[in-house]
């Protein structure tokens, strides 16, 4: 089994498991009056049920591009004050715009304005990518405008994210411009990279990291199960144990012995097994590489859940 099948393997067995436990369900998108400037309008509310957050937030962004766009076209640079005004709706918390030259001169960037006048053309992100040519020929493009994604740090943050910017062209006289606002991808859609996760020790000589955990995440991700990345070298095991909970294995390598209830199962590379609640379980590697698997439980792992029984 390829890597592609697998993936799409693990989250459709994830799916089943959380379906039959109940744990699927929409969520909502609550805004209020306090929040008018960086939210839709009641009308736009009242239109997104059951959109993501995500939609919602690009919709926003082509909107307030558009908008700028728009006032230029009205006011010309005296629109440039405007989008500067912090606790305005062009400006606020990690909104705001960024405006250019065609020729690539940055003309408008409310968070640092020390740095407005200066060449933005050859601007890349942090893996290189020549952004600022994206942005110019985005803009200069026959639709005159289209998305932009890069990997930029997040405000007072070194580590880089994904983030998604509009681009739109403008034109004041003679001059013409284009218009950027964008968001972090991250704040809506929660990734994890196996090679970077953090593993700690467990059962001696077994590794575990958490690729999904509601309860060490700073936000709502809106779910009750947890998945976990297990590697367990060869001839090292998980003693016996249960779970109060369902649990799911997925092998990504390797092969081993699971035993449920003191009944053997091979394991190997692409098999899944759901371990019913209360039952006795325990893994062996018998075999010469690294046995990896993902666990899922519904609800997320917890130490009250867990009960050792050597």
């Amino acid at each position: 089994m390829n890597g592609l099948k697998r993936i799409v393997y693990v989250f459709f067995v994830t799916f089943l498991l959380l379906n039959v436990a109940g744990c699927i369900q929409s969520k909502g998108t609550v805004m209020n009056e306090d929040d008018a400037i960086d939210q839709v309008s009641e009308q736009d509310l009242q239109t997104s049920e059951g959109r993501s957050d995500m939609a919602i937030q690009k919709e926003m962004t082509v909107t307030l591009v558009s908008e700028a766009v728009e006032l230029m076209g009205e006011e010309g640079e005296l629109a440039f004050d405007r989008f500067r005004e912090n606790g305005s709706k062009w400006f606020h918390n990690d909104t705001y715009l960024s405006i250019w030259t065609i020729e690539g001169k940055r003309v408008v960037y409310a968070p640092n304005t020390s740095i407005e006048g200066m060449d933005a053309s050859n601007l890349k992100d942090y893996d290189g990518n020549p952004i600022g040519e994206y942005f110019i020929n985005t803009a200069m493009s026959e639709e005159g405008e289209g998305w932009v994604s890069y990997q930029w740090p997040k405000p007072g943050e070194s580590v880089p994210t994904m983030k998604y910017t509009f681009v739109k062209k403008a034109s004041i006289g003679d001059q013409t411009y284009l218009v950027t606002s964008g968001f972090y991808v991250d704040d809506y859609v929660y990734t994890k990279d196996l090679k970077k996760i953090e593993h700690f020790t467990r059962f001696n000589s077994v590794s575990l990291g958490n690729v999904l955990h509601p309860a060490i995440v700073e936000r709502d991700l809106g779910v009750n199960y947890s998945i976990a990345h297990v590697i367990i070298i060869p001839g090292a095991s998980i003693g016996d144990h249960l779970m109060k909970n369902p649990e799911v294995h997925f092998v990504l390598t390797g092969k081993g012995i699971f035993y449920i209830e003191d009944v053997p199962f091979e394991l190997s590379e692409g098999q899944m097994v759901l371990v019913p609640a209360n039952a006795k379980q325990q893994i062996v590697n018998n075999g010469d590489i690294a046995l990896e698997f993902l666990s899922i439980d519904q609800p997320a792992w917890a130490q009250d859940n867990e009960v050792s029984l050597e």
